[in-house]
């Protein structure tokens, strides 16, 4: 089919429809690339935003940065006089110390030297007060063995027995007991001894052995060879109290001894010892 210039109608046609797809595509590139240049400046308005707000970041941190520097120039500076201080406290505690230790040290000689002169003057003390105790217990000890006790010629239990007249003054001294003391002249008449009386008959210096009468309550008793220090012991008065007597040394013509009787015995009123 053609027209009237000769031209077919199928050649026009092709052509517009050629135009209109190039406008078409024209148009669909410039809005691609228009949307691209708005998102290209949207994602750049973006990056701005963000480089700014890191900028301020940056900035920030460097405030921090130039404060903490500054904090630690002052930390610094104070640790620096601390330093110092502590080094003049301490030398001067360590002068103090060392001055205290002498004080200290020379206190202790002065107590030491002290207390040696006291625990010498102890010591001095105690070796007296050792010597007087072993004085005193030797002088017990001997009095110990010089007063014993024994059974009596009754086979009763008698007291202490004084073999001297010092222990017979250690017996007055205990009070325990009344004593009184006497010498007998053999064969002479009866001696008054306390309430009682005595008269020696006999003596045997060499066997240590005696005899004599004892007269008690209107009553005589012979005590026949009766050893020296033997406790002799017979009963006397209304309440009939026991009486010891002992003889601790005879020759041929006298003995010596004492008569014990016990403290509510009668007592005579001529008492001569």
């Amino acid at each position: 089919m053609t027209d009237e210039a000769g031209h077919s109608v199928l050649d026009d046609t092709s052509s517009n429809a050629g135009k209109w797809i190039l406008l078409a595509l024209a148009v669909v590139y410039i809005a691609g690339s228009l949307y691209f240049l708005f998102d290209l400046r949207g994602r750049i308005t973006a990056l701005s935003g963000e480089q700014d707000a890191s900028k301020a970041q940056i900035a920030d941190l460097g405030k921090r940065i130039q404060s903490a520097d500054a904090q630690n120039e002052t930390l610094a500076r104070q640790i620096g006089l601390t330093k110092k201080e502590l080094v003049s406290r301490a030398s001067e505690l360590q002068r103090q110390q060392q001055a205290a230790e002498a004080r200290l040290s020379e206190e202790q000689k002065q107590q030491i030297g002290q207390v040696s002169g006291e625990v010498a003057n102890v010591k001095t003390d105690v070796g007296g007060v050792k010597t007087d105790v072993a004085s005193t217990k030797s002088d017990l000890e001997a009095t110990r063995a010089k007063l014993e006790s024994t059974i009596g010629d009754l086979g009763l239990q008698s007291g202490l027995i004084a073999k001297t007249r010092t222990d017979l003054d250690v017996l007055k001294h205990r009070g325990d007991r009344n004593y009184y003391e006497f010498t007998l002249v053999r064969g002479a008449k009866a001696q008054p001894v306390a309430t009682v009386s005595l008269a020696l008959k006999k003596t045997d210096p060499k066997r240590g052995k005696f005899t004599l009468d004892v007269t008690s309550d209107d009553k005589t008793i012979e005590k026949k060879d009766r050893n020296v220090s033997e406790p002799i012991q017979f009963y006397s008065g209304r309440d009939r109290l026991l009486y010891e007597l002992v003889v601790w040394s005879i020759d041929k013509k006298k003995a010596t001894g004492y008569l014990s009787t016990p403290k509510g015995a009668p007592v005579p009123i001529t008492a001569g010892f």
